[in-house]
């Protein structure tokens, strides 16, 4: 069999479970995983090899109307993802409607690559109704393949692979076989922060946030990161703190436990905050994050 290797890219509203189906198909927690809206900011990859293939998977964020530059350049990874695909996976729910924000799913009518429609969380749906939204995608959708999954009890995934190695086109690796994702260390480090104050803060404060690693030492024995959560306003570096610090303090147990998990090894972990006015506005600061990477 000649080898064969594509881009396998995950589009999809907010919530539908896009980063958990990523995690799950790859292997390994390569995206961050919460509850509230925009928890995925960045297209991330996952790469899965075996001797005859490679599959390229992209996790991106979920689609929104934009309303600042962040989310502007969030939406810019979708449409790449969309433009470079050899396969889409459309990831929707047994919840929402099937034509929220239809102007995307109208694109994924028009790309003319294989698409793989996900009727996600059917676990907290039933039989009659996961057919009726299977009907419904089939007749929206004629040329897709439907497949009905939950992918927190990763029930019906397995059939996913077959699918995709079945679309994918003949040609060589487009990483190694041994690299995991396109992105390095410092960026999980980033991620896993981000993810705890997702968990822990409640209304704008999780989303006028962004991190990054200061310095990163990668000792035989001990990790030794100091990383900068940078925040909107002046009001919200308080809340991020907390009462006598007590809110960052848990934000730092926290990240600490699974980025010693994720290095297997100990760390020390340094966190303050800083206020950067603005940020999400500002293409300078934007491209400082790595809001430029496609």
């Amino acid at each position: 069999m000649n080898h064969k290797s594509g881009f396998v890219n995950i589009i999809g509203n907010p919530n539908v479970g896009k980063s958990t189906i990523m995690n799950t198909l790859v292997g390994e927690k390569i995206s961050i995983i919460t509850s509230k809206m925009q928890t995925t900011r960045h297209r991330i990859k996952g790469i899965v090899s075996g001797d005859d293939f490679q599959i390229v998977y992209s996790d991106t964020p979920g689609i929104l109307k934009p309303n600042y530059k962040l989310q502007e350049n969030m939406m810019k990874y979708v449409d790449t993802a969309l433009s470079d695909a050899d396969v889409i996976i459309y990831v929707t729910d047994v919840v929402e409607k099937f034509d929220k924000n239809s102007e995307y799913l109208e694109k994924v009518k028009k790309s003319n690559v294989p698409v793989i429609v996900l009727i996600n969380k059917i676990d907290l749906s039933d039989q009659t109704k996961v057919m009726e939204l299977f009907d419904t995608w089939k007749a929206e959708l004629p040329t897709a393949e439907i497949l009905p999954v939950s992918a927190t009890e990763a029930f019906n995934v397995a059939p996913i692979f077959d699918m995709i190695l079945d679309k994918i086109p003949e040609g060589p690796a487009f990483f190694p076989k041994d690299e995991l994702t396109d992105r390095n260390e410092r960026f999980f480090v980033q991620e896993i922060i981000r993810e705890k104050i997702l968990l822990y803060y409640q209304k704008e404060v999780p989303y006028s946030v962004e991190i990054e690693v200061e310095s990163f030492t990668n000792e035989e024995k001990l990790l030794s990161i100091r990383a900068v959560i940078y925040v909107n306003r002046e009001t919200q570096k308080g809340i991020i703190i907390g009462h006598q610090g007590r809110a960052i303090k848990r934000v730092g147990s926290e990240a600490r436990k699974d980025i010693e998990e994720f290095f297997s090894k100990k760390l020390f972990l340094d966190l303050y905050v800083k206020v950067s006015k603005g940020w999400r506005e500002e293409d300078k600061k934007l491209r400082g994050f790595g809001y430029d990477k496609q």
